[in-house]
């Protein structure tokens, strides 16, 4: 019979009551907490600076094509505000607390914010930054690895939404194109 993997209930019973205070941070919890909470916030400034000019470029979509690509601005907004949502509610359960100051947001951002004048040049910029997202949030993936199983699947999510908006994007330039 090979070892027991799990430690016995009195152990894991002794343990719980240690540290309460702690929350969700037990003392099985692998990673490096404060690089995990600076880079989350920065993912939280990332979705928040691509949920504002995801709203900007919905508000300013103008031409024959406006309509539809709006909506997916909109939707695509409301994904990444969830994100955001979502980034702060694991920075609190990690200890951290959730830099939402509009001081430095452009900054801890890996996205920019580039506004766009046409319908073509907004879907673009939108592309880069999920793009940007795509690869950061695929290295926070890898860095996080068994450590952090919870952050890690809440990234890879996200990430996985960020591939489909960035997926979204490419067939809404094709679109415009004909």
């Amino acid at each position: 019979m090979s070892a027991a993997f799990l430690s016995d209930i009195q152990t894991l019973r002794k343990r719980a009551r240690e540290h309460i205070a702690a929350g969700a941070v037990t003392p099985g919890y692998a990673a490096d907490r404060d690089t995990v909470v600076k880079l989350l916030n920065e993912a939280l400034a990332t979705e928040i600076v691509c949920a504002l000019r995801y709203k900007r470029h919905y508000y300013m979509a103008r031409g024959i094509h406006a309509e539809g690509v709006a909506a997916e601005f909109l939707q695509h907004a409301s994904d990444e505000q969830a994100h955001a949502d979502q980034i702060a509610e694991r920075i609190t359960q990690l200890g951290g607390a959730p830099n939402f100051s509009p001081e430095g947001l452009a900054s801890r951002s890996h996205a920019e914010y580039v506004e766009g004048d046409s319908l073509e040049e907004m879907i673009k910029e939108d592309l880069v930054a999920e793009r940007i997202a795509i690869d950061s949030y695929r290295e926070m993936v890898n860095y996080l690895g068994a450590n952090d199983p919870t952050t890690r699947r809440m990234m890879e999510e996200i990430l996985a939404k960020e591939e489909e908006h960035a997926d979204d994007l490419v067939t809404l330039l094709g679109a415009l194109a004909k």
